[in-house]
């Protein structure tokens, strides 16, 4: 689900369009009132993301679309699949998980679909898969919002991978022409595809997706012990029925269009578009001897809360101005905040068609930063 591929003839998708582990609280400066009143408006895309720790295996699972055997025993599945926009919409009638590994040269994810009516059309690599129904993967290694990756497959493992230097927001280009280099699918199908007069189980997904593929570069690392990337999945499914032995899209009867699809994700978006990465869960990566390895939210990632704010505010400020505020003062937002009992300042630096957020504390001297783009990295000089 995304808005993919900005050609005549590819469908451009904007799909019509950490709930679990230790949530850290925020303290501000003025009290519980402003707590509440900070985000006001954009409570949907200040949810806490999931989060997952991923462990570290000896042995890889064979990549065979089969996730019973006992290597993947040592993974625990996630909590079901939500709706993309979280709270707001009903819980999906249809179940969806996944669970990962992780050793010295792949992520390994293992996905389970439950559908009583199996099938799939797409068969060459690269064709648009989320028209039909899909599973996805999102992922940020760096955790900047930019240069990332998503991988999809349908039950017929045909594979749509492509690369995005940015958010489409932010006039980011997909290059489908890039490939998951080494990656491995196997999908398994717990019934009969494409086969209306029978019910299916459902069907399941393995990937093998070296870390060389989404982590290029000459400084490229594998992760480590506690190396913490963003990351979602996603599932793509259309309400149907049976005409002529085959699965057809059901369509809106004013329009003729297909009707939307639902949009069920692991880390809800709290937008219908998985092109926040913001959004996205977290994934921290566990080497084989920490077991008992809870995920707790990283001061840093509290701190980028804000140049969220700022963010956002100046996107709407722009889009009814036709310019950026020139101040925090015109965006009702403070200059300072209270962070886990650290004083942190901000500060917006702007013109009339580009900006630049910078948070710091005073104690640990970090600035991070965010700019029109939604590009979030650390800043070595201090404010």
């Amino acid at each position: 689900m995304k808005n993919t591929l900005l050609t005549s003839n590819l469908k451009v998708k904007s799909l019509s369009l950490f709930k679990t582990g230790l949530i850290v609280s925020v303290c501000f400066i003025s009290g519980s009132v402003m707590a509440q009143d900070t985000f006001k408006g954009l409570e949907n895309l200040f949810s806490v993301p999931e989060n997952y720790v991923v462990k570290h295996v000896a042995a890889a699972p064979v990549i065979d679309g089969d996730i019973n055997d006992n290597i993947w025993q040592q993974a625990k599945w996630t909590s079901d699949f939500v709706d993309i926009e979280g709270d707001l919409k009903p819980k999906p009638s249809l179940q969806t998980n996944i669970k990962m590994l992780w050793d010295d040269s792949c992520l390994y994810v293992a996905a389970r679909l439950h559908d009583p009516q199996v099938w799939a059309r797409l068969k060459n690599h690269d064709d648009i898969v989320f028209r039909d129904n899909d599973f996805e993967l999102f992922v940020d290694p760096a955790n900047t919002m930019h240069s990332y990756y998503e991988i999809e497959v349908n039950a017929l493992n045909t594979i749509f991978d492509l690369y995005l230097n940015k958010p489409y927001r932010n006039g980011g280009i997909a290059v489908p022409g890039w490939d998951a280099r080494g990656l491995r699918t196997a999908v398994n199908v717990q019934g009969t595809l494409n086969d209306p007069k029978d019910t299916d189980k459902g069907w399941t997904v393995e990937m093998a997706i070296p870390f060389k593929a989404i982590n290029p570069g000459f400084s490229a690392a594998a992760p480590h012990h506690g190396t913490l990337w963003r990351i979602n999945f996603s599932r793509v499914q259309y309400d149907t029925q049976i005409q002529n032995g085959q699965n057809v899209k059901l369509k809106d009867a004013v329009s003729g269009r297909d009707q939307p699809e639902h949009n069920w994700v692991w880390s809800p978006q709290g937008v219908i578009n998985m092109h926040y990465p913001e959004r996205w869960g977290y994934l921290l990566f566990s080497d084989h001897s920490a077991d008992d390895t809870t995920f707790e939210m990283p001061y840093t990632e509290l701190q980028k809360k804000y140049l969220w704010l700022v963010y956002y505010r100046q996107q709407k400020w722009y889009e009814q101005k036709h310019q950026y505020a020139q101040s925090l003062k015109e965006l009702n937002i403070k200059s300072s905040y209270n962070i886990l009992k650290k004083i942190n300042n901000l500060q917006l630096e702007a013109g009339k068609h580009q900006f630049m957020v910078l948070i710091n504390d005073e104690e640990n001297k970090i600035t991070y930063t965010i700019n029109q783009d939604g590009l979030v990295e650390p800043l070595n000089n201090n404010f």
